[in-house]
């Protein structure tokens, strides 16, 4: 597809089909997040792939907003091997591990496969549920499937505000 019609057309699938996602759409879509730029190329993302059965159960235990997908991918980083920005305010872990799930975001479109980005729930519960060593903290979980039908985006998916609202040159 080409990525402008990637980047306009992706929406929050918030209604999936029980369809699965097939393994080699999968693993592109993981391989479009393993490509993603990290700070200094550290690589601290940490993926953890949810689709059995008691997975995705304990997955709604954890949030209302599975909605349904066949794939949970938790996308989380390692706290000991980030980059830290001068200043010292400021290290690379949350940012990286959005742009890798970003990248896998925009892959799932590609290939058509729904998604939704979720972080409504607690980290620190998921983290336990999933038994994470303690220095890797969880940033979002991507619901990845198929929509159902009658699936739509929200109704105000397609607005946006004008790029002056948004931009300043200076």
């Amino acid at each position: 597809m080409e990525f402008t019609q990637v980047v306009k057309n992706r929406y929050s699938c918030k209604k999936f089909s029980d369809r699965a996602v097939e393994p080699a759409k999968l693993e592109e879509i993981l391989e479009a997040g393993r490509a993603a730029p990290t700070a200094k190329n550290l690589q601290e993302q940490r993926i953890y792939v949810v689709q059995s059965q008691a997975g995705l159960e304990m997955i709604d235990r954890i949030t209302p907003c599975r909605y349904g997908a066949p794939v949970c991918v938790v996308v989380a980083f390692d706290t000991q091997n980030m980059y830290t920005y001068p200043g010292e305010k400021r290290t690379s872990g949350v940012e990286d591990a959005a742009i890798v799930a970003t990248h896998m975001l925009l892959a799932a479109a590609n290939a058509g496969v729904d998604s939704c980005w979720l972080n409504c729930f607690d980290p620190d519960k998921l983290a336990k549920e999933l038994n994470l060593p303690d220095n890797e903290e969880i940033l979002m979980i991507l619901d990845l499937g198929y929509a159902a039908e009658g699936a739509a985006p929200l109704p105000n998916h397609f607005s946006r505000k004008a790029l002056a609202e948004t931009v300043s040159y200076r």
